[in-house]
């Protein structure tokens, strides 16, 4: 990971971060590096609601015509719908401009080539390189060869005719409420519901360009959560502000995050014979409770480290079909090629349609283990290197005797260790966790 991409693109606050200038020299430098050896090549750019995006925007479609090379603007669509026209249209390579579940002021840009799927480190890295040692060595086409803008007005009505096919039958009888946190999906999610045949009851899909992710959507499910009990609903959704996440929620009110829809949608495919070697992805920081429900009925979950990418990588590389983390970044390989918020949610609701359940019936389906993290302040994060807390942990790893787990991570941003203990017995857990930070705070100060 170099001084610009992270972990997903490149994403700060815009305007002192994340400025027009740099988004010009990423656009151009990541159109030439997509483009080469293509004919006749074209970049795809979507962006979400945020008040920057149109700048943002602005200064990438400068950078890549000022190479020659054509963009097609899709205007405001979640990420994963960039995805899927990047992989169906004639273009070489897509952007999306967004900082997902993060606050207004800041902003992002991620590119997907031309199969619809994020860069590898290797290719984020070389178009970095491309930045800082050798932008001004790149062609400078004139007259009629500089690139054109062209607009596609009805992508959202592709991708609606596209994503409807996935499901079975349609919805009608289920009342649903869709946070879409004023961000991309406000216009999709809801209408998508709707064409389905749900009554819809539409929360947060008003952007202003200023209240994307504010006091709503995915990071915020208690407005969501409230508003299915008053109005009586089956369920409810919520997306982040590029929408390839999606939280729900139960009948009854209670949360339904990643996990949850991981082992109701794995368990489904499974009686359906369709669940590829009978095996789900999931990352370390899922809930142990995943695991038992899969393996209730003979599955499998192949875990991986934290991140989409990683989950992402794990599927192609065994040709695994669902995958996801507990935020509820879920990807479906048979239909889109990364997290999909708006597909997940259809997947989801279609299992509550096809088994005649409820979705506090079928959340029964996994039961969450009991978690404890306890943030543990040091003036040194090598915990690694310490016999003392290295005997602690392998300490609990016994106690726990394979029924639960131990993290122990340094945070990357503050002077924190954090531990976290997992298991079926919360007193335990509780006396677990504070023994190993009693220790970590008793080496690291």
């Amino acid at each position: 990971m170099g001084e610009l991409f992270g972990t997903d693109g490149v994403r700060g606050e815009a305007n002192i971060f994340l400025t027009a200038e740099m988004a010009f020299k990423i656009g151009k430098a990541g159109a030439y590096y997509l483009s080469q050896k293509k004919t006749n090549p074209k970049i795809l750019i979507g962006k979400d609601t945020r008040i920057s995006g149109d700048m943002l925007e602005a200064a990438l479609i400068a950078g890549i015509t000022s190479l020659g090379i054509d963009v097609v603007k899709v205007g405001v669509v979640p990420t994963p719908v960039v995805a899927y026209l990047t992989k169906h249209k004639d273009v070489t390579a897509g952007i999306m401009i967004s900082a997902s579940h993060n606050p207004v002021q800041d902003n992002g840009i991620k590119f997907f080539n031309g199969n619809g799927f994020k860069l590898s480190d290797q290719q984020e890295d070389d178009i970095e390189e491309i930045i800082l040692n050798s932008l001004d060595k790149l062609p400078v086409p004139a007259g009629d060869k500089v690139g054109k803008v062209e607009f596609i007005h009805h992508s959202l009505d592709e991708y609606i005719d596209y994503i409807k096919k996935t499901v079975d039958g349609d919805f009608s009888g289920l009342k649903v409420v869709v946070d879409a946190a004023n961000g991309a999906a406000y216009e999709l999610a809801p209408r998508l519901l709707a064409e389905l045949g749900a009554e819809v009851i539409a929360l947060n899909n008003k952007p202003t360009g200023l209240n994307i992710n504010v006091d709503c959507g995915s990071t915020h499910p208690e407005i969501l959560q409230q508003a299915v009990l008053d109005n009586k609903a089956d369920l409810g959704i919520a997306h982040d502000g590029d929408a390839d996440r999606v939280i729900a929620v139960d009948d009854k009110g209670e949360l339904v995050d990643g996990d949850y829809i991981l082992a109701i949608c794995g368990r489904q495919l499974i009686k359906e014979g369709k669940l590829a070697d009978n095996t789900i992805v999931a990352t370390k920081y899922s809930n142990l409770g995943l695991q038992q429900a899969m393996n209730e009925v003979d599955a499998k979950v192949s875990v991986v480290g934290n991140g989409d990418r990683y989950v992402l990588a794990e599927m192609l590389d065994k040709s695994y079909i669902l995958g996801g983390e507990k935020s509820g970044h879920i990807i479906f390989l048979d239909y889109n090629t990364t997290g999909d918020g708006v597909l997940t949610a259809l997947q989801l609701i279609n299992v509550v349609k096809k088994r005649g359940k409820t979705l506090s019936q079928l959340r029964q389906e996994m039961t969450e283990f009991p978690q404890l993290l306890v943030n543990v302040k040091v003036t040194n994060k090598d915990w690694e290197d310490s016999s003392a807390i290295n005997e602690a942990i392998a300490e609990v790893e016994a106690a726990l005797a394979g029924e639960g787990r131990i993290f122990v991570r340094a945070s990357g941003t503050e002077p924190v260790v954090r531990v976290m203990v997992e298991g079926k017995d919360e007193a335990q857990i509780e006396e677990l966790v504070n023994k190993v930070a009693s220790v970590v705070e008793a080496e690291l100060n």
